[in-house]
């Protein structure tokens, strides 16, 4: 049985067509990750036309968005990459928010076998979500670009293999 299998270091994003759907809202936060996410995509031979980069209100409408992509805006896509930030407040809704999109972005990606890159930071505290924004602790928007990368390659492998 063949073996599918794109090591990151080896990050080709040459030919595929990649979507990147950011919440404005937390855009201290949103705003670098959507930087890493792109550095990684042209860093990985990625053409700055097959890049589309779309904003969307907020966490909650990331799912709609990603969907609108496939429907409307770049069917052809190979990956989307999905971006925000919740932050815990005094109530509860973070965990129905984050559950609620990560079910759908999950939901979406096996129904289209189209990777979906979860890039949602979830977090407590806003020095928490900038310490994965490009702080200490990285860039969550780059680690997702590049996990769209690899997903869409590994698919498209899996697509072309021939099959004895």
């Amino acid at each position: 049985m063949p073996e599918y299998r794109q090591e990151s270091a080896d990050l080709d994003a040459t030919n595929l067509r990649v979507a990147v759907v950011t919440s404005s809202y937390h855009g201290d936060v949103t705003g670098p990750l959507l930087s890493g996410a792109t550095e990684t995509f042209l860093q990985a031979g990625g053409l700055p036309d097959n890049l589309v980069c779309l904003t969307c209100p907020g966490a909650w409408e990331l799912a709609v968005s990603v969907a609108a992509v496939r429907e409307h805006v770049h069917p052809g896509v190979d990956a989307i990459v999905a971006l925000g930030c919740v932050i815990r407040g005094e109530t509860t809704h973070d965990r129905w928010i984050n559950q609620a999109v990560c079910q759908s972005l999950a939901a979406f990606s096996v129904q289209h076998v189209i990777p979906v890159s979860l890039g949602l930071l979830t977090c407590d505290t806003a020095a928490q979500a900038a310490a994965r924004a490009g702080g200490a602790r990285g860039n969550k928007g780059a680690e997702a670009m590049a996990a769209a990368i690899t997903q869409a390659n590994l698919i498209r492998a899996m697509r072309t293999a021939v099959t004895p």
